[in-house]
């Protein structure tokens, strides 16, 4: 090989390594707490979807489990009845907007859930019904930085402190673990504006649904409660399905 020869064959490798080197910078750069968040809405959120999940609750003396199937429309309106057991058939939950209310088959009574009955729990469980009214994207109730990176659950994840839009929100910050790869967020700490920690969620199992990832099963842990908190296994789910328009309705409480 004649030195122009190898002057041109180094030149080429080293445009070449550059280029990798370029590629390889680029694929881990870190993205922004907006890009993150956008991706995180993007799984889980939709038009429209129905889901049957299985509640464990976990109690200090005893487990009990429920099943429900939702209906769900985008962040404004949902629905909810339990299928089991027994003692909880039949009973139902209706959300329109910032609105909640529950229908109890064994009473005949609709109750509406408002005001500090709202941080109550949900059927016994660590969720509370502010818990469920708070289903709006994240980018829209949060501002998020991201602060680092992590291995969770085995995981490589970016770590996001999220900090509220609004007074009005349950939780004043939020730091979540979102796996690089799915960008779902398989744990996450919820704080109260004082900095004192209420919740605790983590996603130990994910599914992929089309072209989305989404929960299969989750713990969430009340931090203010002993015991060893609520399971939450995802059976079936179905994105961009029509919802018939009665089903959000009062009067399919009591139908």
């Amino acid at each position: 090989m004649n030195r122009s020869t190898l002057r041109q064959f180094s030149f080429r490798v080293t445009a070449l390594a550059i280029l990798l080197f370029s590629v390889s910078a680029g694929s881990t750069q870190t993205p922004s707490g907006d890009e993150i968040l956008n991706r995180i809405d993007q799984n889980l959120r939709a038009a429209n979807r129905i889901s049957i999940s299985k509640m464990t609750i976990h109690g200090r003396r005893s487990s009990r489990t429920l099943i429900a199937k939702s209906w769900i429309e985008g962040s404004r309106r949902s629905f909810t009845e339990y299928l089991a057991p027994a003692r909880e058939k039949g009973t139902k939950m209706l959300k329109l907007d910032n609105q909640l209310w529950t229908y109890s088959p064994s009473t005949d009574r609709t109750i509406r859930i408002s005001g500090h009955m709202l941080r109550q729990s949900v059927m016994g469980s660590d969720l509370s019904y502010e818990d469920l009214l708070e289903d709006q994207e994240l980018r829209k109730l949060y501002t998020a930085e991201v602060t680092g990176t992590d291995s969770t659950l085995g995981r490589e994840c970016w770590v996001v402190q999220l900090t509220a839009n609004s007074t009005a929100i349950a939780y004043h910050t939020r730091k979540i673990w979102v796996d690089k790869q799915r960008y779902l967020p398989i744990q996450e700490h919820r704080y109260a504006k004082s900095g004192k920690l209420l919740k605790t969620t983590q996603i130990d199992e994910a599914q992929k649904v089309g072209e989305r990832w989404f929960l299969k099963h989750a713990v969430f842990k009340d931090a203010l409660k002993k015991g060893k908190g609520t399971e939450i296994e995802m059976e079936s789910v179905q994105f961009e399905v029509e919802i018939p328009t009665y089903k959000f309705s009062k009067a399919s409480l009591k139908k």
